[in-house]
């Protein structure tokens, strides 16, 4: 009797397809921080990834697409360690001060993925509406500036913090100052330590240093 194929099992076909969108999106991630978003087509993505062009449309209708999907990724994998990296400090300085130094531990550790960042900021401005990124953190439960702004309030309370502060101004100001530095500094790399003769990680967390002396309680 002629044999036929099984059919996959439900969970082995969603595996299976999960596999391809990551294999998808780390080939354009790579892709990305070599050549520069702008540069790459969906061509080349495809002829990384291995994977078909009639699959790579079932996932993706284009680079835009892509670049979302990679940004999403990214949000999710910050807001993860950022709560890891704050939970258990007692004070909200304690909190500020370990959410800052993990984003210096980024600028080493995670150089990709902040590159990364920077381009998409580039195109952000450029190209999209303020409102896609407000939907994208809507959905993946990104606390952003309502938790910024309690921070600074919790801060206030429990004395960490100087009393002066502006909740719905401070830490916003801060974290778009800190974030712009770190994605410059990851972006230039090795042209910044010859500017200023000075490594970028030895710089960044001056950066830091400075910026949490500002927030201080006296």
């Amino acid at each position: 009797m002629p044999t036929t194929n099984p059919i996959p099992a439900p969970r082995t076909y969603h595996v299976h397809r999960e596999r391809q969108r990551r294999r998808i999106l780390e080939s354009a991630e790579k892709l990305f921080d070599e050549f520069g978003i702008d540069r790459v087509t969906m061509s080349e993505i495809t002829s990384a990834s291995g994977v078909r062009t009639s699959t790579v449309y079932q996932y993706f209708s284009g680079k835009d697409d892509i670049v979302w999907a990679i940004l999403e990724r990214v949000l999710e994998d910050s807001s993860c360690r950022a709560k890891a990296a704050m939970d258990g400090a007692k004070t909200a300085l304690e909190k500020i001060t370990a959410l800052l130094q993990l984003m210096a531990d980024d600028l080493t550790r995670q150089s990709s993925q902040v590159r990364f960042l920077a381009q998409f900021d580039a195109m952000y401005a450029r190209d999209w509406p303020a409102e896609r990124l407000l939907l994208l953190e809507a959905q993946i439960g990104f606390e952003g500036f309502q938790f910024l702004g309690e921070l600074i309030r919790e801060g206030i309370a429990d004395g960490s913090l100087r009393a002066d502060l502006d909740p719905d101004l401070t830490l916003h100001a801060v974290m778009n100052a800190v974030a712009g530095a770190q994605r410059r500094l990851a972006s230039l790399g090795s042209r910044v330590e010859l500017e200023y003769g000075q490594p970028i990680d030895k710089l960044f967390r001056e950066t830091i240093r400075v910026i949490l002396l500002g927030l201080r309680a006296s």
